[in-house]
Order: C-alpha cells, then sequence, then structure tokens
C-alpha cells in the first residue's frame, strides 16, 4: 500500500518521463516539431511563451502526436508495475515474496547447469563467430531455413513443462512449518504456497464484458442478440476505434473479441506497435547478427521449432518465419529490460578464461531468455495475422515482456503460473468437488493435464480461430488468469467422461484433442452458468 498516494503517482509519472525520453517517439517528435510550420522556430524573437504553451498544445492535437504520446503513456502504465513503496528495494518490484525470488533462482541455476552440461559433453562453445562462407550461405537461405536438416540428436530441450511442474510442487512458504497454513489447510492440489486467488464472483465481475446477455464473438447463437446485427455493428465500432487510435479503447473493445479482418490492426494499437523504420532498421542489425554469431541457442531453437510446429497442421507452413523471429529474439538486448518487473534474472556467462571476474561476465543468451521445449509455440499463432516479418518480430516481442515471460518464471504475480495453477486448482476443487476428489483419488491430479495448456497459454492445444479469440481476451483485460479459467471449463465440459476413468492415461486420453472445442461458449457457462 501506498503510504503517500501522491508521491506514488509523482515516480510514476517521473519514470513514464524517463522511459518515454529514452523511446524512438521522442526523437521523431522532435523531428516533426522541429520542420513544423505550425510551430513558430524557437531562435525568433517575436517568440512569446505565454503563447508557446497553448502552440505546443494545439501541435500535439492537430498533428496527432497528443494521441501517440497518450498511447505510449498507456503503454507503459499497461506493462510496468505501479511502484511499491518509495523506499522498496528493487528486487521487490521484481518479486516481493523473499522464497519466490529464492526458488527462482535455484530454478535458474538449474536451467543454466543443464546449458552448460550440453556445451561440454558436445564441445561446442556457448557462441562463436561464424566463417565468412557460413556466413553468405545463411543469407541466402533465410527465408528458407527450414530446408535445412541439420542432424540435432544429440541437442536437447533445456527443460520441458513436466521438469517445471515438479519445481512449482515443490515451492513452500517456509514461514508455514509442516502445512500449517490456516486458510489454505483445506488446498488438495498440486501447489502447496498459500497465494490469494479469485473466486468465481471476483471473476465474474472482471470478466463482467463476458456475460451471457452480452454481444460476444465466438459465440453462434446467442439467445438475445442475433449475430449477424452484433457483428456488423462491432465491425463498425471496430473500424472507428482504429480511425481513432486510442489505444486504451481498443484494449476495452477487443474484450467482446476481434473481428478477423480488424485483429492484426487493433493488436498492434494495444500493443503499441507502428513499425517505423527505426524498428525496421533495429530488426535488420538483429538479422546481422544471427548472420554473424552462431549460439547454442539457435540449434535449440531450431529443434524445438522441429519438435513442436513442424509437426503442427496449423503452424508447419510458418516455420521459416519461426526460425527467424526466434533467432532475431535471442540477440535482442532491449528485452533485458523487462527483468526490471521480473522475478527472474538474465544468467551470465564468462569470456572464455576469465570465470567469475565480474567485468568479463556478459548474458548469455543476449536477450537473457533460455528457450523450453515449447517456447516457439508463442510465436506460432501470430504468423496467421502478421506477414511482415519486422512487424512480426515487434508484436513478438511485445507480447512476451507483457505476457508470455509469466508463464515460465516463479512468482506470486496474479498472472503468473504459479498463481494460474492455483487458481485453476481452486476453480475446480471449489466448483466441481467430486471430480476433482476423484481424479485426485486415481492420481490422475488434474493439474497434471492443465500444466502443458497454460504454459503454452493454450497455443497448439485449440484450432487457431479459437485461440485467437483466446488472446483478444488476454490483451483485452491485460491479464493471463482467463488462462485458469479455461483450463477449469474444459474439465467441466468434460466432466462426465473423466468421471468413468481410472487412471492418469485415460484422463489424458479424455482430453488429448481440444481442437474441436469453442472458447467462448466454455469461459461463459462456466463463469456464468455455475450454479454457485
Amino acid at each position: 500500500a501506498m503510504a503517500d498516494p501522491d508521491r506514488g503517482l509523482s515516480l510514476t509519472i517521473a519514470r513514464v518521463v524517463q522511459r518515454l525520453q529514452g523511446s524512438s517517439l521522442h526523437s521523431q517528435l522532435e523531428r516533426q516539431a522541429r520542420g513544423s510550420p505550425d510551430l513558430p522556430p524557437l531562435h525568433k524573437p517575436e517568440i512569446k511563451l505565454e503563447s508557446l504553451k497553448e502552440d505546443i498544445k494545439d501541435f500535439l492535437k492537430t498533428s496527432g502526436w497528443e494521441k501517440k504520446l497518450q498511447n505510449a503513456v498507456y503503454s507503459e502504465l499497461n506493462v510496468f508495475p505501479s511502484p511499491c513503496h518509495p523506499a522498496a528495494p528493487p528486487e521487490h518490484i521484481k518479486e516481493p515474496l523473499a522464497y519466490m525470488r529464492k526458488a527462482q533462482g535455484s530454478w535458474e541455476k538449474r536451467i543454466l547447469k543443464s546449458l552448460n552440461s550440453m556445451c561440454t559433453e558436445l564441445s561446442i562453445p556457448l557462441a562463436q563467430k561464424r566463417p565468412a562462407s557460413e556466413q553468405k550461405e545463411l543469407l541466402n537461405k533465410w527465408n528458407e531455413m527450414g530446408t535445412d536438416e541439420p542432424d540435432l540428436s544429440l541437442f536437447r530441450p533445456v527443460y520441458a513443462p513436466k521438469d517445471f511442474l515438479e519445481v512449482l510442487m515443490n515451492l513452500r512458504n517456509p514461514n508455514y512449518e509442516n502445512g500449517e497454513q490456516p486458510s489454505f489447510r483445506n488446498h488438495l492440489g498440486l501447489i502447496q504456497v498459500p497465494l490469494k486467488v479469485k473466486d468465481i464472483s471476483e471473476l465474474k465481475e472482471d470478466f463482467s464484458e463476458l456475460g451471457l446477455n452480452i454481444g460476444q464473438l465466438g459465440i453462434d447463437d446467442s439467445a438475445q442478440v442475433p449475430p449477424e446485427f452484433f457483428e456488423n455493428e462491432h465491425v463498425r465500432i471496430g473500424q472507428k476505434v482504429l480511425a481513432e487510435q486510442d489505444s486504451a479503447a481498443a484494449q476495452q473493445y477487443v474484450r467482446q473479441g476481434c473481428p478477423t479482418a480488424l485483429r492484426a490492426d487493433l493488436w498492434a494499437l494495444i500493443l503499441n506497435i507502428s513499425n517505423q523504420p527505426e524498428d525496421i532498421l533495429y530488426y535488420e542489425q538483429l538479422k546481422s547478427n544471427v548472420i554473424q554469431h552462431d549460439l547454442l541457442v539457435d540449434s535449440l531453437i531450431y529443434k524445438d521449432v522441429k519438435l513442436t510446429a513442424s509437426n503442427d497442421d496449423y503452424y508447419f507452413v510458418f516455420e521459416d518465419y519461426l526460425y527467424q523471429v526466434l533467432l532475431c529474439f535471442s540477440r535482442d538486448t532491449s528485452v533485458l529490460e523487462h527483468f526490471t518487473y521480473s522475478s527472474a534474472t538474465p544468467p551470465k556467462s564468462y569470456i572464455q578464461g576469465k570465470l567469475g571476474m565480474e567485468e568479463y561476465a556478459v548474458f548469455y543468451p543476449p536477450n537473457g531468455v533460455i528457450p523450453f521445449h515449447g517456447f516457439s509455440m508463442y510465436v506460432a499463432p501470430l504468423c496467421f495475422l502478421y506477414h511482415e516479418p519486422s512487424k512480426l518480430y515487434q508484436i513478438f516481442r511485445e507480447m512476451y515482456v507483457r505476457f508470455f515471460f509469466r508463464l515460465h518464471s516463479i512468482s506470486s504475480h496474479p498472472s503468473g503460473i504459479v498463481s494460474l495453477c492455483l487458481l485453476f486448482e481452486t476453480l475446480l476443487q471449489t466448483h466441481l468437488p467430486q471430480l476433482f476428489y476423484h481424479l485426485r483419488e486415481i492420481g490422475a491430479q488434474p493439474l497434471r493435464i492443465s500444466f502443458k495448456w497454460m504454459v503454452r497459454a493454450f497455443s497448439g492445444y485449440l484450432a487457431t480461430d479459437q485461440l485467437l479469440l483466446l488472446w483478444d481476451r488476454i490483451l483485452g483485460y491485460n491479464s493471463l488468469e482467463i488462462l485458469a479459467v479455461l483450463a477449469a471449463a474444459v474439465f467441466a465440459f468434460r466432466a462426465v467422461n473423466l468421471m468413468e476413468v481410472t487412471s492418469l492415461a485415460a484422463a489424458e486420453a479424455v482430453l488429448a484433442d481440444l481442437s474441436t472445442l469453442k472458447v467462448m461458449p466454455l469461459l461463459q457457462i462456466f463463469l456464468f452458468a455455475t450454479v454457485t
């Protein structure tokens, strides 16, 4: 809680101003203001200071810059956490609970150990310059890297979601000895940490726009409104939102779903991505870095795409885009910024022969993110919306630093994977107790099945049109909690069949194929038609 709300506000303003000054927006604005006929040149004697302020305000309005600045501020507020107490140390902004920070730290050590032992086993360096001939070859086949079939049999993913689940199951709050957690003693799921998660009435309030009497894209037969009437009207409003170029309005709008034809532009507006010349140039620089240097993570990325997206009926056509985006992502040092509000810390590596000497430490990979099994599925669905590589890249990077990083780090954040697991288990235990106890009794703890869906934000599990409707709502609510609600809704939907199974394998079989599910009706029924 803020001791002094005004102090909190001024801290926030100071931070946003500082971040905007460092952004490309600042230089664009300066460029345009210098050349603007509406603003008097500043070195002229006839400038009157009292009218200058008004002139600037008018210029910002008429030139469209007022909107751009508003969107940039809105974007900052959406991404960065509100500052905690002014005296709070930086690690509290990363993660307030010490035992969570500690658990994340030891998980990172394990990942790094796994990566380093792979280096040693295969005697491959973490990074090396590519010989000129190889650089030329890579440049020539940049758009068809998928045709390459290098031998990756010796490489293995650094970790898979189920390894990560084991870690989360062993999390404990040391302040509660031997499970004496007063309000928590009756939680019978796999997650044993006492975090506060929402109950169904709070979720109903948060997701009120998904209510039964509100028009939704993704619901074919709403009794209230004939769907085609709602759709036509919704498209008209969507076009207006785009014309207005207002991020906040777009975010509110997509809570009811995006019309397919407007989705790419609406998401870009919410994420404040405009693909300026400097953004395209930046992407080209990342690409040349990929061409010049060979990183061990390149092989991990390659292998991951081959194991996941290449075998997917929806996504195999995008294989080349995935290599481009993920290889550039691994080189992108601007991604390091998100570690100020992530519980994770980028791994360090030392220049050969300088182990432990801080001045020779470099972040590895340069973006600080080690990909795991399934990572490429965060990018795959975006390939349906964006076909220009630098734009696709920026959208993915923004989705990652806003949302996806939370799905593979240990934290107490409401959108973090630990809270999502707990929310999922609590919803099931509360609203489907018989099913929950039955599955638990036969050794088929529901979270063992749903964990991989949530870690991947359901990518690769739902049909693409359904996945995009789900991601609309992640953007609209600026939250990942809907993933846990959907996971619980899927169990509710298949409850009758699940009550008959007698083993984990049989339960997994009932839930093996989610590609025919319709997301919006499932969410609506679970949230608004469940008897509480």
